[in-house]
């Protein structure tokens, strides 16, 4: 196929995907699980704070490496690169069995559960299957009119979040919320709860490097590709702060604990029952823009994993418009058993720590790639080196660590999942040497 006739996604269409895969399920359905020890207004203020700059400092540390490495794939294409082969199936497999499948799946449910509390009727798990069957349907047939799908949806979310934020600042809400800080406030930023909330947060970020797995799809990636990850982040971090701050001032912290629908809690506070109840609504509809985000950049991983090992090629599959219809089918299929068997916080914890991981390796590639790959010159440099790259591994090093000692058997499940792909990659080298030899 002639390359200049294979479809490209510009600069709009990589910075919504950025948007869209991180303004999900977290951001909605997380400050419940945070509340339940950590009551601080403040305290919860800088859990979004942090997880932000977070985010920021990985995404300028990934605007080097992508730009270096701009092929499809993400971690799976940089780790292959800047340690090894193994190195980068193992995130690859990762990627491919729940780093977006699960995801997927808790979007899904996420929109589900607030239809359902609205509408009682509704069949949450059913609806939950329908949006990823719908949406699998659209992006396994072409690039172009997914991609005009998720910029639609990402501009439509952006605009109702704002006025959420903007409605919620108005309000005038019966109980007080101090977000002023105390001795109380820093002892819970210091605390084992903070590390273990910040899984719920990273989670809710987790997206800020989406546009690193299609990076071969974007059109000038050395240049759009760091483009749309850093600017992507600095804008959530401004409507996360923004909206979890709106959460807390609109709803007692009493009754936000445990709860998954924040949103639907603070909408009514804020509108009204009638008009909450048709904002909530709004909201599960924005959930629709997530699904459609991870379902278009995932595939990608496993296309690029098809094309490097030969017991995977089927995923490297790909229709007359360059999309891996048979890599996007399979992990729409593992998304929508995951709905059906999997629990919300259990799911988030396991995937938290298992992406996180990931990640830290990848971040500290930047050292790796500026001492063993000199002759690369990236058009875009990190910020702040090495600052920026410390940083980013000194929280995500402290956050693995706590999620390993308090969530234990999240974090062994985690480690259980790269441990089977490590055996599924020697043994499929280990074919492939004696299949040579003969």
């Amino acid at each position: 196929m002639n390359s200049s006739n294979i479809q490209k996604i510009g600069f709009a269409t990589a910075i919504s995907l950025v948007i869209a895969n991180m303004i999900g399920t977290g951001v909605f359905t997380s400050l419940g699980f945070q509340v339940m020890n950590i009551e601080s207004g403040f305290a919860i203020m800088m859990l979004w704070i942090v997880g932000g700059v977070l985010s920021l400092c990985g995404a300028l540390t990934y605007g080097e490496i992508g730009s270096a490495f701009p092929e499809s794939g993400g971690e799976y294409n940089y780790l292959s690169k800047l340690y090894h082969p193994s190195v980068g199936f193992l995130s690859g497999w990762v990627s491919v069995t729940v780093g977006f499948a699960a995801p997927v799946a808790a979007a899904a449910t996420a929109l589900g559960l607030y239809v359902n509390k609205i509408y009682g009727d509704v069949n949450a798990q059913f609806l939950a299957i329908a949006v990823i069957i719908i949406l699998t349907a659209i992006h396994s047939v072409n690039l172009k009119l997914g991609s005009a799908l998720q910029r639609a949806f990402t501009l439509i979310k952006i605009v109702i979040i704002v006025m959420f934020v903007g409605f919620g600042l108005f309000h005038k809400p019966d109980h007080v919320t101090s977000f002023a800080p105390n001795s109380d406030s820093w002892n819970q930023i210091t605390s084992a709860a903070f590390a273990v909330s910040l899984v719920f947060v990273t989670y809710a970020y987790s997206g800020w490097n989406a546009a690193s797995y299609i990076a071969g799809e974007i059109k000038n990636p050395q240049k759009n590709l760091p483009k749309a990850l850093v600017w992507g982040t600095l804008i959530v971090m401004i409507i996360y702060t923004g909206l979890n701050f709106v959460f807390m001032y609109s709803v007692p912290v009493a009754e936000l604990k445990g709860q998954v629908e924040v949103g639907y809690l603070s909408a009514n506070k804020i509108f009204g029952h009638d008009l909450g109840q048709f904002m909530s609504l709004v909201i599960a509809l924005l959930l629709v823009s997530t699904v459609s985000a991870m379902i278009l950049a995932g595939p990608r991983v496993m296309q690029a994993m098809g094309k490097g090992m030969r017991q995977l090629s089927v995923f490297s599959t790909s229709n007359k418009n360059n999309v891996p219809y048979v890599a996007v089918i399979f992990q729409s299929v593992i998304s929508i058993i995951l709905v059906m068997t999997s629990s919300f916080e259990s799911l988030i914890t396991y995937v938290g720590f298992t992406l996180n991981l990931f990640t830290f390796l990848t971040v500290f590639g930047v050292f790796i790639l500026r001492f063993k790959h000199k002759n690369i010159k990236p058009e875009f440099k990190t910020p702040l080196y090495p600052v920026t790259p410390i940083l980013f591994l000194l929280i995500s090093g402290w956050i693995l660590f706590f999620i390993f000692k308090n969530k234990t058997e999240e974090s062994l499940f985690g480690l259980g999942t790269v441990a089977i792909g490590f055996i599924f990659y020697w043994l499929s080298e280990k074919f492939n040497k004696e299949k040579n030899n003969v």
